[in-house]
């Protein structure tokens, strides 16, 4: 990781009614410039307010905040967002499968030094992070390994210590290091099927998350706002309406999902991909297929096909498809 100096502490307050939204007169710690590691901020994104108020929590009181929810819903972005706002430096990594122990805490790599090839001890993203004012966001948290995952626990005490035995060094936590996780599961493994390779989090270390919180899909008024501010093209009457079907045709997957009908879920991601498809091939039912559909069990695609000719009145084949298209693109 870089060594670009760091200020120290945050050295400004930061208004949630100003900077949010919110109407509260609560104001939280920020900084007041900006390097490389902060996010950038996303102008259009709409914040959920228990979600960040938890996140927010997080930064100004030193709490380890684990955010659960199903996939697309904008948890990690949900936290980025808000350290974007906070000009708080931000890192996150994917706890997949590849992710090791050496990744994490670090190893020793061939340098050369006065012209000499020497072994040197290279730190990991983990007691880099710690020795910073850094929020670390590990995303997919239940689909850790098991030896990683007993590394993090030493760290989820906020005055944790961390040894680092490759140096005989014993890291303490820097006072504005913060820490993150998203998690699509609980911690008690998957029972849906919907997310292979995640598994049961040891409870022990589930009692050091100090805040869980859940974010789930947003109401379908905040959902058309996301998907029309990311695709201004539909930013018209008709666009309009076609953002909402795209919305309904999504929520009908969900309860389709919840009762035990399909096994995969149209997320907002989705259907933004579906609205940014729309705009390259001009054909809402072919745009549907190659964003969603092609990605459904064979099985169930004539009722994710059902799903959509309910919300659209058409098949999804039909020269209504095209014709609309064609309308909404003239």
């Amino acid at each position: 990781m870089s060594t670009i100096p760091f200020e120290n502490k945050p050295d400004m307050k930061i208004s949630l009614k100003e900077v949010f939204g919110f109407d509260s007169n609560m104001m939280v710690d920020g900084f007041s410039k900006k390097n490389e590691y902060v996010p950038d901020i996303d102008q259009s994104y709409i914040f959920d307010k228990e979600t960040t108020l938890a996140i927010l929590a997080g930064f100004s009181f030193n709490r380890r905040v684990l955010v659960q929810g199903f996939h697309g819903t904008g948890k990690s972005t949900h936290i980025e967002q808000v350290a974007a706002r906070l000009n708080w430096p931000c890192v996150r990594v994917n706890l997949d499968s590849h992710i090791s122990r050496i990744d994490l805490i670090g190893k020793d790599a061939i340098v050369i030094k006065d012209n000499k090839q020497i072994t040197e001890f290279k730190e990991g993203v983990l007691p880099w992070s710690l020795q910073n004012p850094v929020a670390l966001v590990f995303d997919e948290y239940d689909a850790g390994r098991p030896d990683v995952m007993f590394v993090i626990q030493r760290v989820l005490e906020s005055d944790g210590k961390f040894t680092l035995l490759d140096k005989n060094k014993v890291i303490k936590q820097h006072a504005y290091f913060r820490l993150f996780a998203t998690t699509n599961t609980i911690g008690l493994g998957d029972t849906s099927g919907l997310y292979h390779g995640t598994q049961q989090i040891n409870q022990g270390q589930m009692d050091r998350w100090n805040i869980v919180t859940t974010l789930n899909y947003l109401n379908p008024d905040k959902e058309e706002a996301i998907v029309l501010s990311k695709c201004a093209f539909l930013n018209n009457v008709e666009g309009k309406k076609l953002i909402s079907n795209m919305v309904k045709v999504a929520n009908l997957t969900r309860k389709g999902f919840a009762n035990g009908d399909i096994s995969t879920v149209m997320s907002p991601r989705t259907v933004i991909t579906w609205s940014e498809n729309y705009n390259i091939f001009k054909n809402l039912g072919h745009s549907f297929k190659v964003s969603f559909l092609n990605k459904c069990d064979e099985l169930e695609r004539s009722i994710v096909s059902e799903y959509y000719q309910r919300c659209f009145g058409q098949e999804i084949n039909s020269a209504a498809a095209a014709k609309l298209a064609g309308k909404n693109n003239g």
